[in-house]
């Protein structure tokens, strides 16, 4: 691996950021069904760069997960076509395979310029050999196996536990998963998985603030090569699968602090959106999502 080799991130003017129409999909949940209105106002406001990863080799994906696995996803065929909770289409599986062709763009891209962006949700529960809880291919161990010289570092502000992505780092050892919960399922801890629970109380959002710091310091230590944020929005207080830990302040505040790091240590970033379950979509989940674009675009970018 080839340690940590700072980037001086560009000048920027908008967000490099991957997503294309075909990653929209009829979900039950939000987690696909929102990307195409999250895409459209990161748009709108100004904040992103538009560009189309195509589709995944599929190649990358058997040998990520169990190729058995990968077979019934492109196939629809078998119970484990939907094991990750949704009943399988066509549409959810294309969708898929381009959302996780823009995380292995999308991290090319942040090495190049310093940040980049991938309007794509559904990893970190991924195990090798199925999907679990709306997550069906792990692009998180994707972007590790992709690029096996880069040390990378997963920081996981989910409200769920990355119990996948655990799974993953015993087999690559680029991969660091640093997860920051609400609702620990179970994760595996190792010296390369870290998981931290934070509880809903009065001092919530400063224990945050502390463990936001612990995990800081241990991608400098690595060191890393590139950090994958997976911004979640359901920690948010009205999040209906959540621990309400955090109000629409404190989201926004954390996405500052975790962009202002990695650009003051000159540590590349992709970030990712992660869950968030409130209904309606545009106006209730859209605007969380929105202001981590938001973040990224005052932290990193000027306005012309």
């Amino acid at each position: 691996m080839d340690g940590h080799h700072p980037a001086k991130p560009e000048m920027l003017t908008k967000i490099p950021t991957y997503f294309s129409e075909t990653y929209a999909a009829d979900t039950p949940t939000a987690s696909m069904a929102k990307l195409a209105p999250v895409a459209r106002a990161a748009e709108q406001a100004g904040y992103v760069t538009f560009h189309d990863p195509g589709l995944v080799d599929l190649d990358k994906l058997r040998e990520l997960h169990d190729p058995n696995y990968v077979r019934a996803i492109i196939t629809g065929k078998g119970p484990l076509a939907s094991a990750m909770g949704w009943e399988w289409t066509p549409q959810i599986r294309n969708g898929i395979l381009a959302i996780n062709a823009g995380q292995i763009a999308g991290a090319r891209m942040a090495m190049e310029t310093g940040i980049a962006a991938n309007v794509a949700q559904g990893f970190h529960h991924a195990k090798p050999e199925r999907g679990h809880y709306f997550c069906t291919f792990n692009g998180l161990a994707l972007v590790a196996q992709e690029f096996p010289e880069k040390r990378i570092f997963v920081l996981d502000c989910d409200e769920h536990c990355g119990d996948g992505t655990a799974e993953f780092t015993k087999r690559l050892p680029n991969l660091f998963n640093f997860s920051i919960n609400g609702t620990n399922w179970g994760m595996h801890e190792s010296e390369r998985s870290i998981c931290r629970n934070i509880q809903n109380g009065k001092d919530s959002f400063t224990d945050y603030k502390k463990v936001l710091q612990e995990a800081f310091k241990a991608a400098k230590e690595w060191p890393t090569d590139l950090i994958i944020y997976q911004a979640g929005g359901d920690p948010h207080v009205d999040d209906p699968i959540s621990s309400h830990i955090l109000t629409t302040e404190q989201l926004l505040e954390r996405d500052h602090l975790v962009f202002r790091f990695c650009k003051s240590e000159r540590i590349p970033v992709l970030f990712v959106l992660a869950g968030g379950y409130q209904t309606p979509i545009q106006e209730k989940l859209v605007p969380l999502h929105l202001n981590t674009f938001k973040a990224a675009f005052e932290e990193y970018c000027q306005r012309v």
